[in-house]
């Protein structure tokens, strides 16, 4: 009975794997193969997952972003977890479906996205526990239960705060990769997919050529290489490597909703805790995520006016209105009216309130937290340079915390221009795009360039 691990780690190339600092993942390259992903668009995680889990693309899935407007609730959500929302209620059979039809054994899923609840038999995700007091502390949840208490037990809490914002780092993969090496030893499925997040950390941080990503790409490759170990230790365990996406270098931000704010069309209530976009009263809006936005135009005399006011902004490339979109696969029900990429040094930042206006800053704006922004915000992943002994005020706060106070983590800057690596579009070159990389039994054809979609197509065929 074959049994596979599907490795997914974002922001792979093959410009990062002939770097010479990821000898382990370019030895499994040289042994294999190395073959290109097409990550359609937008090249963004819950979109690309999506995409590899249910092989279809965006267009018919509805992952058009990592979040979008939810038009009945008139509410922005990003990083919404339910499988649910891309399996058409249950009728889009995924990988693990087919694995099990084909196969008869049980699959396991790590930290992919799509997971809770999700399709595997076995499942492990980031999930924090927020009390009722109003801490917030590192968790996950498992499934079965069980499972969550065993790996904390052998492995230590998850570390949460190293998995994302200014701690992001290599312990938060780390442990993925003790989790992944408990599941596959212990439970034994027959396809695995684990996924190892730390190339996107850096490379967003310091651009993709910086000699920072370059150090991230070695100890990825570190951790990696345990797992090919385990692989070839076990003997009957193949390893698919996969990637979502190649990052690019940046150095400009777009502000989308601040033109629209400033135009009249984009509504901020003035709450207690600062301006709140009102989505449900705005005539237009954006959902940014890296270099994508989705601008929902409530009424159809204003996509025109909108679709000019933004596209004449610096470091929009193209502005998509209506039947438009289906040129790059975003004509779903849950695009803007209109869609703008970037240029391609450039990407699109959330903030929508305007100072000259009278809006205040939100309270949450220099936090981390990525269920109340709408948009994507990479300046999560920095310590405000500007602000001096930040680090001290914030072990401060910390003892405080622990003391039972209630304080503000509050150190993310607001200056986008900080930020110098993104994705979402397609590659420029071949070296700068996602990779396929394992034997060639699951492989999903003999082509060279492989769409998002059939990445898993020949690990479980449809038919």
């Amino acid at each position: 009975m074959p049994r596979l691990l599907v490795l997914d780690v974002v922001g792979l190339t093959p410009k990062l794997l002939a770097s010479g600092r990821m000898p382990r993942l370019a030895a499994h390259a040289a042994r294999h193969g190395l073959r290109r992903i097409e990550p359609g668009l937008p090249a963004v995680t819950c979109s690309v997952q999506a995409s590899m889990l249910l092989g279809v693309p965006p267009e018919v899935h509805g992952a058009v972003a990592n979040g979008w407007y939810f038009r009945d609730l008139a509410e922005v959500w990003l990083w919404r977890q339910s499988v649910h929302l891309v399996d058409g209620g249950g009728r889009r059979p995924s990988v693990h479906h087919r694995w099990r039809e084909r196969f008869g054994s049980p699959t396991a899923q790590l930290f992919w996205w799509w997971n809770l609840p999700g399709h595997a038999d076995l499942s492990v995700t980031p999930r924090p526990t927020y009390h009722a007091d109003g801490r917030k502390s590192p968790d996950v949840h498992a499934w079965p239960h069980p499972l969550r208490d065993r790996l904390t037990q052998r492995l230590g809490t998850f570390p949460l705060f190293s998995f994302w914002g200014p701690g992001a780092g290599i312990a938060s993969t780390r442990w993925i990769v003790g989790a992944t090496l408990d599941v596959l030893a212990e439970d034994r499925p027959g396809l695995t997919l684990a996924y190892l997040p730390h190339l996107d950390y850096d490379l967003q941080r310091f651009g993709p050529d910086d000699p920072r990503a370059l150090d991230a790409a070695a100890d990825v490759d570190v951790e990696a290489g345990r797992l090919l170990d385990a692989a070839e230790a076990a003997g009957d365990l193949d390893v698919l490597v996969v990637s979502e996406y190649g990052l690019t270098p940046v150095r400009r931000a777009v502000e989308p909703n601040r033109a629209l704010r400033r135009a009249g069309l984009l509504a901020a209530h003035p709450a207690g805790n600062g301006a709140l976009l009102d989505p449900g009263h705005s005539r237009a809006f954006a959902v940014c995520d890296h270099q994508v936005a989705h601008v929902y135009v409530a009424d159809p005399a204003d996509v025109d006016a909108a679709a000019d006011l933004l596209g004449a902004l610096d470091g929009v490339g193209e502005v998509l209105v209506g039947a438009e979109r289906a040129r790059v696969g975003l004509d779903h029900p849950r695009s803007g009216e209109v869609v703008l990429l970037a240029e391609r040094d450039a990407w699109f930042a959330y903030p929508y309130w305007c100072p000259e206006l009278g809006d205040r800053e939100p309270d949450f704006a220099r936090t981390v937290d990525i269920h109340r922004k709408p948009g994507y915000d990479p300046c999560e992943l920095f310590l405000d340079p500007h602000r001096p002994l930040l680090k001290a005020r914030l072990g401060v706060k910390l003892l405080l915390k622990r003391l039972g106070c209630r304080v503000l983590f509050d150190p993310v800057p607001l200056d986008p221009s900080l930020v110098r690596g993104s994705h979402g579009l397609a590659p420029a070159e071949p070296a700068d795009g996602p990779v396929w990389i394992g034997p060639e039994r699951w492989a999903p054809g003999p082509h060279e360039a492989i769409p998002a979609h059939r990445a898993l197509a020949g690990v479980a065929p449809a038919d």
